[in-house]
């Protein structure tokens, strides 16, 4: 069955969502069939490419839209939402 979910994600890691970040993005997205579309202000990407989600321009502090479409989105969202908040694996 196929669901969209939609969430707000805080980027919190001290360089906001740089090139390393954008990478972990773009390899989670490959373990899930479903599609993940980024959003600042009026500006949304396909969260399938580095360069896409770069253009967004996070820095930290930023708040940004997180959309997802597919069968399995629950799980992606889930695990989307688990490497923001462990800051891409930086500050620790």
């Amino acid at each position: 069955m196929k669901m969209e979910i939609e969430r707000e994600l805080n980027v919190i890691n001290s360089l906001g969502l740089h090139a390393r970040a954008a990478v972990k993005i773009v390899e989670l997205g490959k373990r899930f069939s479903s599609r993940l579309y980024l959003k600042k202000e009026n500006r949304e990407v396909d969260g399938e490419g580095i360069l896409s989600i770069l253009s967004l321009a996070c820095s930290k502090g930023t708040t940004i839209h997180a959309r997802i479409s597919g069968e399995d989105a629950e799980s992606f969202m889930q695990a989307l939402e688990e490497l923001f908040m462990n800051r891409f694996g930086e500050d620790l």
